[in-house]
């Protein structure tokens, strides 16, 4: 069992508070199309910080914490490389102008975060009050990984869902971007802009994620401090790998399939330690070590897989997964 102090807990919160501040402040302030180097520099800041955090809270708490919060850090990132192509078929559908995206991904991320938050605070409670929420974490993303995998080849429709639809009813909406703003006056009438859209569009995706990724994370720590931190040094970096991998994205063929299994392996540890607690102790639960092991060798296999593949064939392209088939006779108004 984990004890932290409550400062360790404000020292952390204000951490990561301060980082989302700088990302704000340089959207808000500056904004400007975000080239490689500096999405680069940023990418690699972040990595650094939460591997120097994940060395410091080894050292003070210990390995076996430490290997868990490697672990969580490294599902909440390899799920939200997923995140991201779902951020670009956004981008792409409102086309969102290049020196307005870095504002938009800083406050999905911040949805994002507090979202998690409550998922995290809520899940927590949970487990720790009814042991069997890991069968039914565990059963949740089973059906995930299996609905991920049947439609690997598809993209989700963002403008398929009903936030977005009732917006279009009930708010006007200008035809197009106003600068950065997210409201504006035509002809006297108060008016919303496109951006409106774009930022309901990544909260009900964020929203999605976050049911699949908090049981995700549980699956490799029950401690909430260590869900929150991976959720949070991995949402952190988001932005920043946005604007460096984007145009990389569609090489990674192979990732919605690596990335369904990551999912069935935890869904499987899961019910495995909910037997073990509930029903016989004999019943073997899965170490951290190996499942930090199996979550890195699928990760790797399929990111080799997928650059082997789009080698030999230019012509694929990777698709960000969805959990529902698409309704090809859907139409949306033009944008």
């Amino acid at each position: 069992m984990l004890t932290l102090s409550p400062l360790v807990w404000a020292v952390t919160i204000g951490l990561i508070l301060a980082l989302l501040a700088v990302d704000l402040v340089l959207a808000a302030v500056r904004p400007h199309r975000v080239g490689f180097r500096e999405a680069a520099a940023w990418s690699i800041f972040y990595v650094a910080v939460a591997v120097a955090f994940g060395i410091w809270f080894t050292v003070a708490y210990g390995g076996n914490f430490g290997t868990q919060f490697f672990a969580g850090y490294i599902v909440e990132k390899s799920l939200s490389v997923d995140n991201l192509f779902v951020f670009v078929i956004i981008m792409s559908t409102f086309a969102v102008p290049e020196e307005h995206q870095h504002k938009v991904l800083t406050f999905g991320i911040i949805l994002a975060l507090i979202m998690r938050a409550i998922f995290i605070a809520v899940g927590a409670a949970l487990l720790s009050l009814f042991s069997f929420m890991f069968l039914l974490f565990g059963l949740l993303l089973i059906y995930t990984a299996v609905q991920l995998f049947r439609h690997r080849d598809e993209d989700p429709d963002v403008e398929d869902n009903v936030v977005i639809r009732t917006a279009r009813r009930v708010l006007p909406i200008t035809p197009t971007y106003v600068g950065g703003r997210l409201l504006t006056r035509v002809d006297g009438r108060r008016m919303a802009t496109p951006l409106v859209l774009v930022l309901l569009a990544i909260g009900s995706i964020d929203l999605l994620f976050a049911l699949d990724s908090i049981p995700a994370v549980f699956g490799v720590t029950s401690e909430a401090y260590i869900v929150f931190v991976a959720n949070a040094f991995a949402l952190l970096g988001l932005r920043a790998l946005f604007f460096l991998v984007k145009g990389l994205l569609d090489r990674l063929v192979y990732l919605s399939t690596g990335l369904s299994i990551i999912l069935a392996f935890i869904g499987v540890k899961l019910i495995l330690h909910w037997a073990h607690v509930d029903i016989d102790p004999r019943v073997p639960e899965i170490s951290i070590t190996v499942s930090l092991s199996v979550i890195v060798g699928v990760l790797l296999i399929v990111t080799v897989a997928s650059l082997v593949k789009t080698r030999r064939d230019p012509a694929a392209r990777a698709h960000a997964g969805s959990l529902r088939a698409s309704d090809p006779n859907v139409d949306h108004p033009d944008q």
